[in-house]
């Protein structure tokens, strides 16, 4: 070839970087554009498989490496991410179900799943109908004919209850149905979700995988290679891709995620044993807890907690009171989310998010971060001296 012009050789060069570099992280790989070798290798790859690269939206090698260790810590086999856990629980509703089909979702569902069940509903003709967290082998009682999925969250992200899995799985197979797995409260160290008889797990990788509170970005985890391939094409039809510096971001985190996990674990229950003595307080909503609804299931089927806990205050307490102990709070940022090293509260108005909710008093719900638990507590002390 001729000698190429100072503006040719700006955007081609002869230069190959070489081989046998290797270090710690994962190396970042940014494309939207994927080389083929010939035409040949073009037409023969398939882009499900993950045993060829085709377009940037279907993966690089960073995104494969990360969906390869998140299926390693969960016990799965396939891995497909997503711009956030909301899209993946999108993926595997619109990858699953269709017009005349029907879901079920518990009644502490992640408020989101719940306005997407409602939405289905509404526009798309697939019935979305809501259960008692606490059926267990009961939700037998509610399957269809077209009941083709069933949501469970263990323990629900803001009442806590945890269910009791195998008996919501065992009834729903015998329906008929598949049973999905919101997994972010223990991110697949605390339940592995397939043991105990789910089909497909989701995790919020934004949670304790990151770590930082400064990623979005969500998975569907299955065993099944037909599943994966059902929630792949929704992945593909949807366009859900994720940037490879924000799955380098999720990797970086998953070296600690184990032994932070063990410490919001270990200070949320000393906050929350703290916190249970308080004449203010009626309920601790924490599934370590004996009377945290579900209990005897998460001891059977959990092997830790993390940071994520709710209160119930006495009744007595007005709205406007317990939004002042919110805002007297000074180590605890006003937030949604959990599992980075800060300390987070928000209040919900729970009698609108549930059914069937008996507790009058307000809930707020906690997540106890990396600072010292002793600071912890004295900034609850003070800002419950301000009800």
């Amino acid at each position: 070839m001729a000698k190429k012009s100072l503006q040719t050789q700006l955007i081609h060069t002869d230069y190959k970087a070489p081989q046998g570099f290797d270090a710690f992280p994962s190396a970042i790989h940014h494309a939207s554009t994927v080389l083929f070798k010939d035409v040949a290798a073009m037409r023969s790859g398939d882009w499900k498989n993950k045993n060829s690269y085709n377009y940037g939206l279907h993966g690089t090698p960073t995104t494969f490496t990360l969906e390869a260790r998140l299926a390693e810590i969960e016990g799965g086999e396939y891995c497909l991410l997503a711009p956030s856990g909301l899209a993946a629980i999108s993926m595997i509703d619109l990858g699953l179900l269709k017009s005349g089909d029907d879901v079920l979702l518990p009644d502490n569902v992640y408020n989101p799943n719940r306005e997407l069940g409602r939405w289905l509903s509404q526009d798309y003709g697939i019935t979305a109908r809501h259960y008692d967290p606490m059926i267990g082998a009961g939700i037998a009682e509610l399957m269809q004919p077209n009941t083709k999925l069933v949501w469970t969250e263990s323990p629900g992200s803001v009442s806590m209850e945890v269910p009791d899995l195998p008996a919501i799985c065992k009834a729903a197979h015998d329906g008929g149905a598949l049973v999905a797995l919101d997994n972010t409260w223990s991110a697949g160290l605390a339940l592995r979700g397939f043991d105990h008889g789910v089909d497909i797990v989701m995790q919020a990788l934004t949670k304790y995988q990151s770590g930082g509170s400064d990623v979005l970005m969500g998975a569907v985890i299955t065993r099944d290679q037909a599943l994966n391939d059902r929630i792949a094409m929704a992945h593909m039809r949807l366009g859900m891709g994720v940037s490879g510096d924000d799955a380098y971001l999720v990797m970086r985190g998953l070296p600690t995620m184990k032994l932070r996990f063990e410490t919001h674990d270990a200070s949320a229950r000393k906050v929350a044993a703290w916190l249970k003595a308080r004449s203010e307080i009626t309920r601790v909503l924490h599934p370590a807890f004996e009377d945290c609804p579900g209990h005897e299931f998460w001891k059977r089927d959990f092997t830790g907690a993390g940071g994520l806990f709710s209160v119930v205050f006495d009744p007595k307490y007005t709205e406007a009171q317990t939004d002042r102990f919110v805002d007297s709070l000074e180590l605890f940022g006003l937030g949604y989310s959990w599992g980075g090293a800060n300390s987070l509260v928000m209040p919900y108005r729970i009698q609108s998010m549930r059914r069937d909710w008996k507790d009058q008093g307000i809930l707020v719900r906690f997540n106890i971060g990396l600072e010292d638990t002793d600071d912890l507590i004295a900034d609850i002390e003070q800002a419950l001296g301000k009800l």
